[in-house]
Order: structure tokens, then sequence, then C-alpha cells
């Protein structure tokens, strides 16, 4: 049912708009007209205000007839950086960007499904339950709008979240909690050349913090990464401050409690040896979410990929995004594959005939849930 050339003009619209995270100001207000357009209530809720960004989450509402069940799609408006002035270009079936910046099919390919979906929905007269749409702001880097969503103006009791980099078909069921580990060291300067003894070297306790960490792959449900060393001014000066950034995630939360303390061991035993300090800034960023097999979430998500000639499969990821926060909040939530290739980077694409299934999935699980 989707309109192809409909559908790529619509995509090729939304990335030309400028939407770092926190700069979503523009586009809210442009998804907010097309939401509108489509007969559903339409709100901003206050999480910009929270985190000072220029708007907060869009949420709308279309409502159904029957007693089935409110499902939610959600996508998030912001791109990671450099993500302004795209120049979409379409070469080998698939959409571009020219080279100078990343394209914003992460995630606006899937805010495109969802509009397709539900208005091919709507043009074709097909009954349907309440449908929920969630587009959130600042989710890279933080999944800032989900956690400031405001949940009182939803009723979803299950949630698709079209934002994972496999193919249509992919049905994300298991995702990490994650962990920030921050460490502020702090040594003694002195000079270098002249009485270097009478320093102690910021750099050496983190040196020797990190060599006595398990860092990487820790296992198969657990990694840890430290990620950004900030610290020295000079050679002839022994460094007094470095700042580390680090991270540690798990699909187990015992054991991420297990790696994080770990880390933060290390740091502390490293600045008692040497003579220095640190200052630990730990935080759960969000936590993990399960699906089991089981669940009428993943038997419907099949359901839809099979009417549209695809084998629907669920994988477990070892990346955060808003499905995680939507399932810590009551919501039952899976992340769909909508075929983002290489984001993040000058090179991301996306192939039209996935975000073609994409958008036809979208309306096979409305169909369905009805």
């Amino acid at each position: 049912m989707a309109n192809q050339e409909r559908l790529v003009q619509e995509f090729l619209q939304l990335v030309k708009i400028d939407s770092h995270s926190g700069k979503e100001g523009k586009i809210a207000l442009i998804l907010k007209e097309k939401l509108e357009a489509l007969g559903l209530e339409v709100f901003i809720d206050n999480a910009g205000e929270t985190v000072g960004g220029e708007t907060g989450n869009v949420i709308g509402k279309l409502r159904g007839i029957g007693n089935g069940p409110t499902i939610l799609f959600s996508c998030h408006m912001d791109t990671v950086k450099p993500g302004e002035g795209v120049k979409p270009i379409i070469k080998d079936d698939a959409i571009y960007s020219d080279g100078t910046t990343i394209l914003g099919g992460d995630n606006k390919a899937g805010i495109a499904a969802v509009l397709e979906g539900i208005r091919s929905i709507k043009e074709n007269n097909i009954p349907h339950s309440d449908i929920e749409v969630v587009f959130s702001i600042w989710e890279e880097g933080g999944l800032v709008g989900a956690k400031n969503l405001d949940y009182s103006k939803l009723n979803a009791q299950y949630g698709f979240v079209l934002d994972s980099g496999g193919s249509p078909g992919e049905i994300i069921t298991v995702g990490p909690a994650q962990d920030k580990v921050n460490a502020k060291i702090t040594g003694k300067p002195a000079h270098a050349g002249v009485a270097p003894e009478e320093g102690v070297s910021a750099i050496m306790i983190a040196a020797r913090a990190i060599d006595n960490m398990k860092l990487l792959r820790i296992d198969k449900e657990t990694t840890a990464n430290i990620g950004v060393i900030t610290g020295g001014e000079a050679t002839n000066i022994v460094t007094p401050l470095v700042e580390i950034k680090a991270e540690a995630r798990s699909l187990s939360e015992d054991k991420l409690d297990i790696q994080t303390a770990h880390m933060v061991a290390a740091f502390e035993k490293a600045a008692a040896d040497f003579g220095g300090k640190v200052e630990m800034d730990v935080e759960r960023m969000y936590p993990p979410f399960k699906i089991e097999e089981g669940e009428e979430i993943i038997a419907k998500a099949k359901e839809a990929f099979k009417a549209i000639g695809i084998e629907g499969y669920t994988a477990a990821t070892g990346g955060g995004s808003d499905t995680n926060i939507l399932n810590g909040n009551g919501i039952k939530a899976v992340n769909l594959g909508i075929g983002e290739k290489k984001a993040h980077t000058l090179e991301e694409h996306i192939y039209i005939k996935d975000l073609v299934d994409s958008a036809r999935v979208v309306a096979e699980i409305i169909k369905i849930f009805a």
C-alpha cells in the first residue's frame, strides 16, 4: 500500500531539515503539521524546557475503533554531527548524502516510514485501534527525550521503535543497560625537569588504573570501554589533572554492577598507590530490556513481516535506544530493523526497498493489532 514516490520525496524533505540534538525545533513543528494533517491529535511536551532544547517530544494520537490494544510507533528526530545542510542523492537504488555530511536516515527513515504507514491506512479506510506516535528529541547521546517524555499522555500497551540498522525483518528483543563511568584524577604539579619527585602524575594514575582493568569484550553479555582521556598542558609539568570518560554495558544488571564496581575500584586503588585523588561520577544511563519469545508483540511483528513477504526474526543488540526507556516505563516495546546502513558516518545510506518495506510493515502492524 505504500506509495514509493511519495515516501521517498518525504524522506528527502526530512533529511534536508537540520536537527542536531537539542536543535529539533523546526522539524518538530513540521512533523506536528504532518501528523495533524493525518487526523492525529498532537501535543508537544515540556521535555525541551527540562533539558535546555528547542522543543519537546512530539506526541500524536489517532483514535480508533474496537477494543484492540493501543499501539505506539516511536522514532527520534535528532541526528548526530555533521548533519547540517544535508544534500541527499539517489544512486544504485539507495539514498546517500553527498559525502560531506551524514544522511540522517538515523532516524528520519523511521519517521518517514511511520508517516507513510499511517497515511496508507487512512487512504484505504482500514479499521484500526488507537495509535500513538512519539517523535523524540535528543536520542543521540543519552536518550534524553525518551527519559523526559510525558508518559501521562500515553496509553500504549505495545511499542514499535523503528531505529535499528538491521534490514526489515529484524526484531530487537534484548538490549543492554549502560553505566557512565567518569573519573576526575587529581595529582600534584611539579617541574618535570627540576623536581619531578615532588609531583604526582595524574597520567600515571590513569595509566595504572586502565592497565588493571578488564575492558572491551568482558563476556558475551558485557562490554566496557575507555572512550575519552583529557589532561596535561606541557611536557615540563608533572600533570596534575586527568579526566576520563568511560562506559560499561551488559544485558545483565548484576554483571554490569560487577564491571562498574571493578572499574571504580581500579581508579581508586591507582590513586591511592600514587598518593593522588580520584572523584568518580557513575550513572545508570538506561535499564536493560528483554522481551520473551512467547510474547504477543513478537508474534504480531513476525506476522506483519510475513504479510509483506519477509521472514521476521528476533535478535539482541549491544546498543541503547528509546526502546530501553519505553520498556522501563511500562510499554512493552521492540526495535525494528529499517535498513539504516553505516549510520553516523559520511557513507550512511538506505536502500529504497528497505524504506518502502518499513512503511509497509507499519501498516501491517496496525492492521493486525486491529
